[in-house]
């Protein structure tokens, strides 16, 4: 794992960091859970999604726990080089030693900031985030680097493969998934782990969150090409494909 620069200069520009530094050991636990194991089952079509096209090079951009770049590496052929990178160095220890338990030695786990990667222009065949691109792009002043930076890395005509919460279109279902997030998802989820900032904030941001008309008007003003969706579970999660 590289460190690009000093955590703590980096924990200061981004708050978000010290919300989710200690949650690792219970995090992927909570997150079965919460989602009936469903989150896996999405990541599962993201990964597939996003080596649709045989890429060479592709980057799990904020991996966390790196159940992403796992899913890539086991679907992925030998010629794919899968990278990883992440603002916590707790979630990127925690990643790299589930790697090597399950024997996906090959990933290459990076730590650094998504708003100045330490790639070079148009390195990658595709970029995919799981479940953070949320804390990019909700209420964060710093999304225009962010979108900056993943177009910058991208070749040209690659895709960006996201896959977070959405809104769902149908009022009740709406209001139903609000409820379940506010009452359930933030409280359970501080209570089991420990930390009930993590969770309040996952609750809040994804009750607030876009809705997936208005994230694809933002994609396509940051400059990408393309930008479409499909729902699942009737809404309450979406999987993007954006191209440069």
């Amino acid at each position: 794992m590289k460190n690009t620069s000093s955590s703590k200069q980096k924990e200061a520009a981004r708050p978000l960091q010290k919300i989710f530094r200690a949650v690792p050991p219970s995090y992927d636990r909570i997150n079965r859970l919460l989602t009936l194991g469903i989150d896996e089952y999405w990541r599962k079509k993201a990964a597939g999604r996003l080596l649709s096209d045989n890429p060479s090079r592709v980057l799990d951009l904020c991996t966390g726990t790196g159940d992403l770049a796992l899913h890539l590496r086991k679907k992925a052929g030998s010629e794919t080089r899968v990278l990883a990178l992440d603002f916590s160095e707790s979630m990127l220890d925690f990643a790299q030693k589930k790697a090597i338990r399950r024997n996906l030695n090959d990933i290459e786990f990076i730590f650094g900031d998504a708003a100045d990667m330490p790639f070079e222009n148009e390195s990658f065949d595709g970029v995919g985030i799981a479940f953070a691109f949320r804390n990019l792009t909700y209420q964060n002043p710093d999304r225009d680097k962010f979108l900056s930076e993943i177009l910058r890395v991208l070749r040209p005509g690659a895709p960006l493969i996201a896959i977070d919460t959405s809104q769902p279109e149908n009022s009740l279902i709406r209001g139903l998934y609000h409820t379940y997030m506010k009452y359930i998802t933030g409280p359970l989820g501080g209570y089991l782990s420990g930390h009930r900032s993590a969770y309040r904030y996952l609750a809040h941001s994804a009750i607030g969150y876009y809705t997936a008309p208005e994230l694809k008007e933002i994609l396509l003003d940051a400059g990408f090409r393309t930008a479409s969706y499909t729902y699942f579970l009737t809404g309450v999660t979406a999987l993007w494909e954006c191209r440069k």
